[in-house]
């Protein structure tokens, strides 16, 4: 059975499978320990062969990745420290997982890219959209554009950076890790946050349930400039501190049949 995506065709197997096809495209450039591919005429299962093949079998190191063409799940998953480079945009779910590699994607990304990132960089040229980071748990996320709501929700750790606006909702139930946003932040900004920080440069249209401004410190200061200083972002402008109220913290407070199990 055939399907129409855009102006490309897939097959299905018998069990609603796409792309069934295992085999490593081997399309690659390969010259020392770099190589470059051309992922037009290639599909997202493909894509990601071919780049587990270079980085886990070949002992590739920098890879770029042409005309990726944004496509859903690229580079998801990759455990490995590798730079690899996309030379345009990526669709939804671009590297989730992600645990060592440094990633630019010359481009924008889709919704929730660099969801569960471990560790590593991600640097994106242009824009994200909403859930960019979500449950992020490390390593650094760098966003040049603005990005949509509900990024960095369930933040579990790592630092976000986003050089224009962020939408709605943005740090919801964030519980550990940092959030740069140089531009204005949407509505219910860090709504029922547990922990972490948010810092703001620009308006804040509304705070969330239990998020308060917080205290300044040199480590706030030390922070920002350092790491606007290892992206070569320029002069960080003016930010506002914000973390969680601790009026709804209940991270030590037990269900009584938990509390049954742990005494």
């Amino acid at each position: 059975m055939d399907a129409l995506v855009g102006e490309r065709r897939i097959s299905y197997d018998a069990r609603g499978l796409s792309e069934p096809n295992a085999d490593v495209p081997h399309v690659s450039e390969i010259a020392g320990t770099s190589a470059v591919f051309d992922a037009k005429d290639l599909t997202t299962r493909q894509i990601n062969l071919e780049l587990r093949s270079l980085i886990y079998e070949q002992g590739i190191t920098d890879v770029t990745v042409r005309n990726p063409g944004s496509k859903h799940s690229i580079g998801v998953a990759i455990l490995h420290r590798a730079n690899i480079t996309y030379e345009g945009s990526l669709g939804y779910f671009a590297c989730g997982l992600v645990d060592g590699p440094q990633i630019t994607i010359k481009g924008r990304v889709g919704w929730s890219s660099c969801e569960n990132m471990m560790s590593g960089t991600v640097v994106v040229e242009g824009n994200g959209g909403s859930l960019t980071g979500a449950a992020m748990r490390g390593g650094d996320l760098v966003v040049k554009g603005r990005v949509g709501a509900r990024t960095g929700i369930d933040q579990k750790g790592g630092t976000i950076i986003v050089l224009d606006s962020v939408g709605s909702t943005t740090g919801f139930m964030m519980q550990r890790g940092r959030q740069i946003i140089c531009g204005d932040a949407g509505p219910g900004l860090g709504d029922s946050m547990y922990d972490g920080a948010i810092y703001v440069g620009g308006k804040v249209k509304s705070l969330g349930v239990d998020c308060v401004p917080g205290e300044w410190t040199d480590a706030d200061t030390e922070l920002i400039e350092r790491k606007f200083r290892i992206y070569g972002l320029g002069t960080p402008p003016s930010f506002q501190k914000f973390v969680c109220g601790k009026l709804l913290y209940n991270y030590d407070n037990l269900e009584p049949s938990e509390r049954r199990i742990v005494l």
